[in-house]
């Protein structure tokens, strides 16, 4: 089993939008993939159609009160399954602060999913704290999405380095898969200028560009990821390019070959 996590600290970089498609990309080519919504806006959760409204979340099982397989729901996707969210799980951040290892609540949790999932993609509420560094301590990668708008480096250098005293204090094996660049507007210069800028800093940049698309934005109101949305979309293809890349890079990673951050 491989558990990805998408980190960023800023908001509107389309982390919960590629955590979904990602997900219902992998899903799509035969292997078992579970979302946990560990954001607690619950986008993840809305995205697909669900609802957590008056069962346990996410939130139940950081706190040790109910087992993830019981927290886990179907999303209506084939191979594709969901540990939804509510707003609730902020309270979170405050309640695992005195616990022993509160690092560690997320990871122990999806220790016993290991059998029964290929993939986990971990999607990280948009700060640097306690949540996104339970996300950070279980996963095995981290993708950083990165808006092709103006400020887009802005707060990337104190991602790296809570990324890199996470590798130093609490999990050594964590890698830097990629930063994945979102939101592209081939029309305009600034968009060009910034996917250069972040190559220039980020040589671990993905080679794939996910476009700004109005049918990425329709597909949540659905229910659905975009793949099932419209697959013939040049956001489709551009998420099942990533796709392949995160399969290749783990592939290499299983021999050997990873990535330091």
């Amino acid at each position: 089993m491989t558990i990805l996590a998408l980190a960023n600290q800023k908001g509107g970089v389309g982390k919960t939008t590629t955590a979904v498609n990602l997900a219902a990309c992998l899903a799509a080519r035969g292997l078992r993939v579970l979302i946990v919504d560990a954001d607690p806006q619950a986008n993840a959760t809305a995205s697909l159609g669900l609802s957590a409204a008056g069962r346990p979340t996410i939130y139940e099982a950081l706190l040790g009160e109910t087992p993830l397989q019981e927290v886990i729901l179907e999303t209506g996707q084939p191979n594709l399954w969901l540990a939804p969210a509510r707003a609730d799980l902020a309270g979170a951040e405050v309640e695992l602060v005195p616990l022993m290892a509160r690092e560690y609540r997320l990871r122990r949790v999806l220790e016993g999913a290991s059998q029964r999932y290929d993939f986990i993609v971990v999607d990280s509420p948009p700060s640097l704290g306690l949540l996104t560094i339970n996300a950070l301590v279980a996963a095995d990668s981290v993708i950083v999405p990165v808006q092709c708008e103006y400020l887009a480096l802005e707060g990337l250098g104190q991602l790296m380095q809570t990324l890199e005293l996470v590798r130093r204090n609490l999990n050594p094996g964590l890698r830097l898969q990629g930063l994945l660049l979102t939101m592209y507007d081939r029309r305009t210069n600034l968009s060009q200028q910034v996917a250069a800028e972040v190559r220039r800093h980020f040589p671990n940049t993905f080679e794939v560009i996910i476009p700004r698309s109005v049918r990425v934005s329709e597909a949540p109101s659905h229910g659905l990821p975009i793949t099932a949305y419209d697959s013939g979309s040049r956001a489709s293809r551009a998420y099942q390019a990533l796709a392949d890349e995160v399969l290749q890079a783990t592939a290499a990673r299983r021999a050997g070959a990873g990535m330091p951050l």
